[in-house]
């Protein structure tokens, strides 16, 4: 079977999304896909970085993680995204790049891939679902085939039960309130299989 390229692609301001993406980069080569770890770029000023210190550290401590292009995205037969919800919606860092994907979506080069979403808040219902979502709505544009983890595996209900996507409650300190790192792996497994067996369809 083909093995399926997987671009695990992530905005993280203090961390979470960020460990997040690591967890599925691992769920995916552990599927036998190709796997490459990307983060989309800071936008924000630097005053407003400068005045969160984990902010400021994260920022710091991931300035190797090499940034997504476009490139990434044509090369990848699946995209698993990791963002913090905005009031319910992905963050202007991801959207910025989303946005930037007109080039490719005009050329085709977007339909079929197989995409899958995960988000955190620092409430229980805090919009993880509807930014999931809202991703989703992207993806839909795009012809994308979208891998929701749904309820195929009971590691999603130790994680919270959420079928969109997996999903994390961040308590002020920045420490995860869900067990969720079996049910990322699952979800990443889940999506390099559908990519592979999309691939090996389209060969």
């Amino acid at each position: 079977m083909a093995k399926a390229n997987v671009a695990v692609i992530y905005y993280s301001s203090t961390g979470t999304n960020y460990k997040l993406a690591q967890w599925a980069e691992e769920g995916a080569k552990e599927a036998g896909a190709e796997v490459k770890l990307f983060k989309v770029s800071e936008v924000a000023p630097k005053e407003a970085i400068e005045s969160n210190q984990a902010w400021k550290d994260h920022y710091e401590a991931t300035k190797d993680v090499p940034e997504a292009s476009l490139e990434d995205l044509e090369w990848a037969d699946a995209i698993i995204f990791s963002m913090p919800t905005r009031f319910g919606n992905v963050p202007s860092q991801l959207k910025q790049f989303l946005d930037s994907t007109g080039p490719l979506w005009a050329n085709g080069k977007l339909v079929n891939k197989v995409v899958s979403g995960m988000s955190s808040a620092q409430n229980p219902h805090g919009g993880q679902e509807a930014t999931i979502k809202a991703l989703y709505t992207t993806m839909m544009h795009w012809g994308a085939i979208i891998a929701a983890p749904g309820y195929s595996d009971p590691v999603t209900f130790a994680a919270g039960g959420n079928p969109y996507g997996t999903s994390v409650t961040v308590d002020q300190n920045g420490e995860m309130k869900e067990d969720v790192k079996d049910a990322v792996k699952h979800q990443a497994k889940r999506t390099a299989t559908v990519a592979e067996w999309v691939k090996q369809g389209q060969q």
